[in-house]
């Protein structure tokens, strides 16, 4: 069960927009050193905040911990001794782990990532519902004036619909800050006023095809909700990497093709989420017991020969200090 220290801790990572990964022991074999109900915080750096197990243990929790945070996807994590044998599951990842002395333990993981942000620009009936409805679908969403919150780069998408007041401002500042979405609430004639103004103002081709303009995909929509719903399935598509089926509107390219780069000296970001993808987490493996850790600062570490080599434990760091190995496993 977790305790309210960590409770508060989770809120504070969630309102700060820290990612992290909830751990819950939710099974044990005897021996082990940590009960059923142990809950632990894993931070992105690896930091583990809590207790779900020994060194080991906490090794295997914290490199699985930042394989879920990088796929979004929860997982129960097997923990077992040597030579245990544990069938392949959907949704269950099995590690053996040396340091045990008979006992299991299973642990579920929960990532906790930020939900996208998306700034809505104007103080209108179609800004108000753009609101409403994306913090329906899980969204983070922020109302602003165009001045009191500015884009940011990790931000999903912007959508200016002040009906003309301060676009210029709002649309370059997202451009700007290679925000994956960026929409405008205007009629077509308009839009290419505005763009004009864009491109007389010195932003280039390449990031003026970026706006999507006028924002939504054509579903018929006139009323505030129904304008609302076409805007964010843009914005949907955007953050799962996809077009509607048929469109394919300036700023939003089909998966897997790659945009033109910026004329203008811009960058074109990928459009597959409300960041730049995050890499793939750096894993490495003990060469003496040969577990898989994670190889962040807080991971038991030496340099050899120009390279650190990680390891579950100060033991096996020891060993590996004294020789007592045979090589760097690949």
């Amino acid at each position: 069960m977790i305790t309210p220290e960590l409770a508060r801790r989770s809120r504070e990572l969630a309102d700060a927009r820290q990612p992290f990964v909830t751990a819950t022991v939710v099974r044990v074999q005897r021996p082990t050193s940590v009960l059923a109900g142990s809950v632990a915080l894993v931070l992105a750096d690896g930091t583990i905040e809590g207790f779900v197990g020994g060194a080991c243990t906490e090794q295997s929790v914290k490199a699985q911990a930042l394989v879920a945070l990088e796929t979004g996807e929860p997982v129960l994590l097997r923990v077992l001794p040597e030579g245990a044998e544990a069938p392949e599951e959907d949704g269950a990842v099995a590690v053996e782990n040396p340091c045990l002395s008979g006992g299991a333990i299973e642990i579920f993981l929960e990532p906790a990532p930020p939900p996208p942000r998306v700034l809505v620009v104007g103080e209108t009936p179609i800004a108000g519902a753009i609101v409403r409805v994306g913090e329906e679908l899980g969204l983070e969403m922020v109302l602003s004036d165009g001045h009191d919150s500015a884009p940011a780069a990790g931000d999903l998408g912007l959508v200016v619909a002040t009906h003309g007041r301060d676009e210029l401002h709002a649309l370059r500042l997202a451009l700007e800050a290679g925000v994956p979405y960026v929409g405008l609430v205007a009629s077509e004639r308009r839009g290419a006023g505005v763009l004009d103004e864009l491109r007389r103002d010195g932003v280039g081709e390449g990031l003026l095809e970026r706006i999507d303009v006028p924002a939504g995909i054509p579903i018929g929509s006139h009323t505030p909700g129904e304008i609302a719903v076409s805007i964010l399935a843009r914005v949907v598509a955007t953050r799962r990497g996809q077009t509607p089926r048929g469109l394919t509107p300036g700023g939003l390219t089909p998966k897997g093709q790659v945009p033109a780069a910026d004329s203008g000296g811009g960058s074109v970001p990928s459009v597959s989420g409300a960041a730049p993808a995050e890499p793939a987490p750096a894993l490495a493996v003990d060469p003496v017991c040969g577990m898989t850790v994670a190889a962040v600062a807080s991971t038991p570490s030496v340099e050899r020969d120009g390279e650190t080599v990680y390891f579950c434990c100060e033991g096996c760091k020891a060993k590996f200090e004294a020789g007592e190995h045979a090589s760097v496993a690949p």
